[in-house]
């Protein structure tokens, strides 16, 4: 009877790409452009035979996260999306394999490598991706395993420590702010400038809580999906002027690499609406508003560390929370590994067992119904082979280390054989 091969689960996983440190800030605003077309680069990605991989595209990362033997032809289709020389992309590029793009994969799966630490959508991110690739047939065994052993882990951290609290805080930290400077919300004008993830959270809670208008103003076509999301208005950066005057809590998650609001344009803003306090949240990567915005009467200017400040109890509880969530996710890659290394013995268990049923049969068939015979005519059929085996692998190999293999292998010393 003819064998059937297993599942090639054992193949290495290999993620290549960039993100937000290792991106310049001036190329992030490109990444949405590679959003709006990523299924054209994964069909792209596929015709050059790069075709057991999944796409991730957000606002601060481009990954593919693939177990295909050759991703070299994603550099010069990512260019291309960019707009930027092959020359200049090439050093921002990170490349992992095996172990490392597992451990890489988990951490981003559990929201570890984002800007912000804990942020919830990534996860969805990822899995969204993982739809649009499985529906195109690019999603084989040995990527399905690494993903859903990532979905895991990150499951396993939101559930076992409290950092998918901190974004969630974040924004609620936010809106309390914005209660206290405002009072009622509901004839409240909110501007979300960019946005990127952590921006499209906190406006989330927001809009929840009952705002009078939200008005997306950023590049395309980041900006246009946002205010799809939210149903909210949306203006070309050209018109930041305007739109910043009329917002009485300004949203800033531009991520651009420089000051979107500055103490100038802030200023201006402020004498088209005396009496009118602005609320802003910096939430840029760098960040999107000079400091000294800061220091303008009528303008309560709070970061992402002001606000984590308000929120939770500090840096130290922190970096409790995630040095225990790497733990749990180095647990879960030793498990995974651990899996497929059994998955990989399978086949050989399997062929061992027909090997030795084939050998039990001849016996039986020549000894009849003496059945010391047939045992003694299967022991001897079975340890003829290995014996010769392991006499011509002495000639070359330490015998200590094959003697161990071998005791370890039938279990010996448990019989208490002697050395």
């Amino acid at each position: 009877m003819g064998s059937v091969a297993a599942p090639d689960l054992g193949a290495p996983l290999i993620i290549t790409g960039l993100n937000h440190r290792s991106a310049p800030p001036e190329w992030r605003e490109r990444f949405a452009l590679v959003e709006s077309g990523q299924e054209a680069l994964g069909d792209a990605l596929a015709a050059r035979g790069i075709d057991d991989a999944v796409l991730l595209v957000t606002c601060d990362r481009v990954e593919l996260i693939a177990a295909a033997p050759n991703v070299d032809g994603f550099l010069p289709l990512l260019a291309q999306r960019l707009n930027v020389g092959e020359a200049d992309l090439a050093p921002t590029l990170y490349r992992l394999e095996g172990d490392a793009a597992l451990g890489h994969l988990f951490e981003v799966a559990a929201a570890l490598d984002g800007q912000v630490v804990g942020e919830p959508q990534i996860l969805g991110q990822i899995k969204a991706a993982h739809r649009l690739a499985s529906d195109r047939g690019r999603v084989g065994p040995a990527l399905e395993a690494a993903l859903a052993a990532a979905y895991a882990a990150a499951r396993r951290v939101r559930r076992e420590t409290r950092i998918a609290e901190r974004p969630v805080s974040i924004a609620a930290a936010a809106l309390d702010l914005a209660r206290e400077i405002h009072g009622d919300l509901a004839r409240r004008a909110v501007l979300l400038l960019g946005p990127t993830e952590i921006g499209e959270l906190m406006a989330e809670h927001f809009v929840r809580a009952g705002i009078g208008s939200l008005v997306v103003c950023g590049p395309e076509p980041r900006a246009r999906l946002a205010a799809t999301k939210f149903g909210a208005n949306r203006r070309d950066l050209a018109d930041l002027d305007n739109a910043l005057s009329a917002g009485d809590i300004i949203i800033a998650s531009l991520a651009s690499g420089r000051a979107a609001l500055t103490a100038a344009s802030v200023a201006a803003a402020l004498k088209r609406r005396p009496l009118r306090p602005i609320f802003i949240v910096d939430a840029g990567y760098p960040p999107d508003v000079e400091p000294t915005v800061n220091e303008l009467d009528g303008v309560f200017l709070y970061d992402l560390g002001d606000l984590e400040r308000v929120a939770l109890d500090g840096r130290a509880g922190r970096q409790a929370e995630a040095g225990e969530a790497r733990r749990i996710l180095s647990e879960e890659l030793a498990a995974f590994n651990r899996r497929r290394r059994e998955r990989e013995a399978v086949p050989a268990v399997v062929a061992l067992r027909r090997h030795v049923e084939r050998l039990r049969a001849a016996a039986l068939a020549e000894a009849g119904s003496d059945a010391e015979a047939a045992t003694r005519l299967l022991m001897n059929r079975l340890l003829h082979d290995p014996s010769e085996v392991l006499r011509d692998l002495a000639a070359g190999e330490p015998q200590g280390e094959m003697e161990k293999l071998l005791r370890r292998l039938f279990r010996l010393d448990d019989e208490g054989e002697e050395r």
